[in-house]
């Protein structure tokens, strides 16, 4: 692992100026503040770098894939060059029927050498899958925790690889505790977000990269009523619902049936060697992909 560095644009003295990247994660979507506005665990974490706030930019966009991130973040953020940028991001891909392993670890790998090539400090993240929030049936959640935990080994193994400080958030009790997590059960609440930014600090502190207080893993502001949650499910949480099976479900029914069948047969170990395969496979490209021609 490389020796962890503020590079960019940070300042003497002061909080690194501090650039957060990737999808509604990170945009706060389940931290409502008392304008109305999201606001997240980026926004807290940024609070509590230095002894004064760093300057903080958010690009994180709801909805978005490592594509987005690639094509339309990382070039707002290369202008910004950052001291600490964040990539948490992978979610989305692993929710539309284009998923393909190998072209989100060819686009992270893409962000992560642009980010750190710059000399930002990388923050990276590993995320539980959505199946298991969403408490979906065993057929149709096994492939997507299968998908998700092919994009938590990629971004494991290229974290290492360019030195990022890396929270392992796709495991530990907040993921059980409904009390970390908003009505849609894919989105941290507030508490959820604040625990987030503080295992964050905690990560940047050990290092020496965090000198501020601690976010408070107290929220402040009261929780959403089961009315207002029932309210929010019925109306933008049907939507959400509705957009995603009509890109996912035709692909996910067949994943299902293919589940099934493996764990009638007693095969189901091999979907999971076929994951690892594909994994081993995408990473093996990246690899050959930065050797130089041979002469």
């Amino acid at each position: 692992m490389r020796p962890v560095r503020f590079g960019g644009s940070s300042r003497l003295g002061g909080a690194p100026d501090f650039v957060a990247l990737g999808d509604s994660l990170t945009e706060g979507v389940g931290d409502r503040v008392g304008d109305g506005a999201w606001r997240g665990w980026a926004a807290l974490l940024a609070a509590g770098l230095g002894e004064g706030p760093a300057r903080f930019t958010n690009l994180a966009v709801s909805g978005s894939q490592t594509r987005d991130v690639l094509e339309r973040q990382l070039p707002a953020a290369l202008e910004l060059r950052p001291g600490l940028v964040s990539v948490v991001v992978g979610v989305n891909d692993t929710l539309r029927c284009t998923f393909d392993i190998q072209a989100v670890a060819a686009r992270l790998d893409q962000v992560y050498a642009a980010l750190t090539e710059q000399g930002a400090v990388l923050l990276t993240a590993c995320l539980p899958d959505p199946g298991t929030m969403l408490a979906l049936p065993g057929a149709l959640a096994h492939p997507l925790a299968r998908r998700q935990r092919a994009v938590n080994s990629v971004v494991h193994a290229l974290s290492d690889r360019y030195g990022a400080l890396h929270l392992h958030a796709c495991e530990g009790d907040w993921i059980t505790d409904r009390a970390m997590w908003s009505a849609d059960r894919l989105h941290p609440g507030e508490r959820g977000h604040r625990q987030l930014a503080l295992r964050f600090h905690t990560l940047l502190a050990e290092h020496g990269l965090a000198t501020g207080p601690a976010p408070s893993p107290e929220p402040e502001f009261p929780g959403p009523t089961r009315s207002a949650s029932l309210r929010w499910l019925a109306t933008a949480g049907t939507g959400w619902v509705a957009r995603r099976c009509t890109d996912l479900l035709p692909q996910l029914l067949t994943l299902a049936a293919d589940e099934l069948r493996h764990r009638a047969r007693g095969t189901s170990a091999r979907l999971d060697l076929r994951t690892s395969a594909a994994v081993s496979a995408a990473l093996a490209a990246l690899s050959v992909a930065e050797q130089p021609d041979a002469a």
